[in-house]
């Protein structure tokens, strides 16, 4: 069961997550993130969340985040992220400090680690942007393959639905 709290400013419920996939739609400036946001507060401790573009990381390499996180998370799925390592070609950039990684690659190496995180929900705030065509289709597949997980949810947010993916719930905002 997803257990959640009201949010924090008024009390108010935010969204009751379901397990599987959720898809928090609408055009820009329509709260996408906000509502990520929100959620992360409501499912405190139980949520995937990091945001790579911070220059605070840019020494760090993508092995030393993946290893803070597999410490982080108690149900990191170790072989998942090495076969997401695989499918979205980051082998080549393990050892790679972020600063010297492309935009595509950063976010890739921070979908990998949440992927993996075994969170019990994840937050994907615009999660195909920048990645190559392969690399959103390991994505989608992975979604797919998570639709139907019994305890765990992945909150997909964006301005339309991920194509292929069988949705718990879809908001739109």
């Amino acid at each position: 069961m997803l257990q959640h709290t009201r949010d924090i400013n008024n009390g108010t419920p935010v969204l009751t997550l379901k397990p599987g996939v959720t898809a928090v739609v609408g055009d820009e400036g329509t709260g996408k993130t906000q509502l990520l946001h929100q959620l992360s507060e409501a499912y405190q401790g139980q949520v995937f969340g990091c945001d790579l573009k911070l220059p605070n990381q840019d020494n760090d390499t993508a092995q030393a985040c993946w290893d803070v996180w597999q410490k982080s998370y108690p149900n990191f799925d170790a072989d998942l992220l090495q076969a997401l390592i695989d499918a979205l070609s980051l082998r080549e950039h393990t050892h790679k400090q972020l600063f010297m990684l492309s935009t595509g690659s950063r976010r890739k190496v921070a979908l990998a680690g949440a992927l993996a995180s075994g969170a019990t929900v994840t937050l994907l705030d615009q999660p195909f942007v920048s990645l190559d065509a392969v690399s959103i289709q390991a994505v989608l597949d992975f979604l797919q393959d998570m639709s139907t997980h019994p305890t765990r949810a992945w909150v997909v947010a964006d301005y339309t639905v991920p194509a292929g993916v069988d949705l718990a719930l879809r908001v739109q905002l």
